[in-house]
């Protein structure tokens, strides 16, 4: 009897492949996805992260919740660049294309 083949007519020819069709189809791997590159942002900020919370990834480009003008100023004018690259450098590709500031309590 012939196992049932996903949709494409082809069957994973391996687990990764499998797990991998599984995240696409159900919708988690865009959460996953998500969940590295924040981690990513926070690692390459150390001290800083509680202070400059990631709080949404869309088409290249991650929004930061900053909890001071201080830390906004620094962040904006000196080092967000930086911690841009650094982050792109853990997830090992160039997934952050911009990162976008504001202060928090604003819109």
């Amino acid at each position: 009897m012939e196992r049932e083949q996903r949709r494409g007519g082809r069957e994973p020819s391996s687990l990764g492949e499998a797990i991998e069709a599984f995240l696409q189809e159900s919708g988690l791997g865009r959460g996953l996805k998500l969940q590295r590159i924040f981690q990513a942002w926070n690692r390459t900020l150390g001290g800083l992260a509680p202070h400059a919370r990631p709080v949404r990834f869309q088409r290249g480009r991650l929004w930061v919740q900053v909890d001071s003008s201080a830390h906004l100023h620094e962040l904006q004018n000196f080092t967000g660049e930086e911690h841009r690259a650094r982050a792109n450098g853990l997830l090992g590709e160039e997934t952050i294309r911009s990162v976008v500031f504001k202060l928090a309590g604003r819109p």
